[in-house]
């Protein structure tokens, strides 16, 4: 495996990290604001000033508002609206089953939904077959996910 590579590959596994410290702070935060949406709204909140600063500092002047008009109601409700569910549900989850398990059913759940879009072309991805290999996959992973929950 290249250097480049290897970057790669470890700067993926600490952006799962921080997707797995997510849940149980964001639960923090909701325990001291006495409600989960309060906490998602706030996680939101920080979430778009920090975008705000990177769209100033790294796509001016290539991003495209004028194109937010023309885009179908799934585009514009879609991952903003998915986003908050997944936020709302993981931090109600974590404290509840835990974060291993939490992240363990999510995963299983994103491969198993990933088959789902990658077989029917869905938001104009190219389709792809159903492979015994692919589906055995994410069998495996979602085996594991359920033996992360229960054992």
């Amino acid at each position: 495996m290249s250097a480049a590579a290897i970057l790669l590959t470890v700067v993926a596994l600490v952006a799962g990290g921080m997707i797995a410290a997510q849940a149980p702070i964001n639960a923090e935060v909701a325990a001291r604001l006495g409600h989960p949406l309060s906490a998602a709204l706030w996680s939101f909140c920080v979430g778009t000033a920090f975008l705000a600063v990177f769209v100033l500092l790294f796509a001016r002047g290539s991003t495209n508002l004028g194109a937010i008009p023309s885009m179908p109601l799934y585009m514009l409700l879609g991952g903003g609206l998915l986003g908050v569910i997944y936020v709302v549900v993981n931090l109600m989850l974590a404290p509840r089953i835990g974060v291993a398990a939490v992240m363990a059913l999510g995963i299983a759940g994103q491969l198993i939904a990933a088959l789902f879009l990658d077989r029917y072309g869905l938001f104009d991805l190219a389709q792809r077959e159903l492979s015994a290999g692919r589906v055995s996959g994410v069998l495996l992973v979602f085996v594991g996910a359920l033996m992360v929950r229960m054992l």
